[in-house]
């Protein structure tokens, strides 16, 4: 592999200057979703597509979007549309920031900091999962704007610790516990197609996998270009060395994340720091979070990855949202985010912005840095053109009684 080495780094810098041609044609996520089929795998393109079970509340965060219905202002000409808005101290240039996506060096090599840099460019904010493989130190200087870390507590409260301070002393903005994680989502679906065998199988188990490679050389010539296999870089064990590639099922068991930590964290992280909770699914937990001092919460399920059958994240959100005003905290929402006009819709309905995991992920897996820097342009000009044919020149003057019709198309409840 070493020998094989300057071989690999200019097969993968002829494949990110071919993929880069194929992502600039692209005009929606959806399009930089199919270009990423082409080039990664289906055994390792599949996490970042599936779901839980069913995928019933996959499919449903995405829907519920769709029966949502816009009611226009006509004859408005607009000579500008302001997409910028304040989040937790910083003012970013558009209300959609990357949202924590495992692994994305499984699809991209040093996938993290090359969505960063491509984040950063676009004006606004880039959340780093635990569960990666580039040093977290290199994802910050990667990026011009703000960093937030997303942490599970895998490895144990020492292990956690120790990574809290590193993004600390990194320069992260805030940070973000995920609540919703008590064990692992049942991902049927991958699990069907062989990846427990993918991950920790014998060799003869990996060698059945070597059809599906090969229809895929462009991606299997960048992976092994940035040293095959990942390790979690950022999940320091105590005898120092990173926590292997390996299923987390087990980890995450034994690590969920409890009310009770928050009182943890924070004297770790710092009482003046900002802290947002992640994976709100009702108003009793979003009173909760107000009540354990956070500065924002996360509506979320996990992209419908975690328990199935949930309610979407947009119908949480119309009640959440609503309920939270007056109480400064911000309320984010993730899950069915695939265009602009899911942005504006999500904003009509209280949330002071969104994160977005999929749209972006799709990006890097299709062209690294140029399908991120696609993704983010697709999306503000989905906004801003949503915008200008409502007649509102302002995300902060998005309102759902104003702008969306809520008869006979959609209802509170699917």
């Amino acid at each position: 592999m070493f020998l094989l080495g300057p071989y690999l780094r200019r097969a993968h810098a002829r494949s990110e200057k071919r993929w880069a041609t194929e992502v600039e044609r692209c005009v929606t996520v959806d399009h930089l979703r199919q270009v990423m089929e082409k080039r990664v795998p289906p055994i390792v393109r599949e996490y970042y597509r599936g779901g839980a079970d069913d995928e019933i509340t996959l499919r449903d965060n995405v829907e519920a979007f769709r029966r949502e219905r816009f009611k226009p202002r006509s004859g408005v000409r607009l000579p500008s549309v302001e997409l910028r808005t304040e989040m937790l101290g910083h003012e970013i240039d558009l209300p959609v920031i990357a949202g924590p996506i495992g692994s994305p060096r499984m699809i991209w090599p040093r996938g993290e900091a090359v969505a960063a840099r491509a984040v950063g460019e676009a004006g606004t904010i880039c959340t780093l999962s635990t569960l990666t493989g580039t040093d977290l130190e290199e994802v910050r200087a990667a990026s011009k704007g703000p960093c937030w870390f997303q942490l599970y507590l895998i490895g144990g409260e020492e292990v956690a610790a120790r990574g809290i301070e590193r993004a600390k002393a990194a320069g992260y903005a805030a940070l973000i516990l995920t609540i919703d994680t008590a064990v692992p989502g049942n991902r049927a679906h991958h699990e069907w197609m062989g990846a427990s065998r993918a991950i920790n199988g014998t060799p003869m188990q990996k060698l059945k996998f070597a059809p599906q490679m090969m229809r895929h050389l462009s991606w299997v010539k960048s992976y092994y270009s940035d040293g095959g296999m990942m390790q979690f870089r950022n999940v320091i064990q105590n005898d120092g060395t990173p926590m292997p590639y390996t299923d987390i099922g087990t980890q995450l068991r034994a690590s969920a994340v409890t009310w009770e930590h928050l009182p943890w964290v924070r004297g770790i992280w710092g009482e003046d720091r900002p802290l947002i909770i992640k994976g709100v699914q009702c108003l009793e937990d979003a009173r909760l979070a107000v009540e354990h001092g956070a500065d924002a919460i996360v509506v979320s399920n996990h992209g419908g990855r975690q328990l199935d059958r949930v309610y979407p994240t947009l119908y949480m959100l119309k009640e959440i949202a609503p309920a939270l005003k007056g109480s400064g905290v911000k309320v984010l929402l993730d899950g069915g985010i695939r265009s602009g006009a899911d942005v504006v819709i999500a904003l009509a309905h209280g949330a002071d912005a969104v994160l977005a995991g999929r749209a972006y992920v799709y990006g890097l897996g299709a062209g690294g840095e140029a399908g991120v820097r696609k993704a983010f342009t697709i999306l503000k000009k989905e906004i801003e053109d949503t915008m200008r044919l409502l007649g509102c020149d302002s995300v902060q003057d998005l309102n759902a009684e104003k702008h969306l019709l809520s008869y006979p198309f959609s209802a509170s409840r699917p």
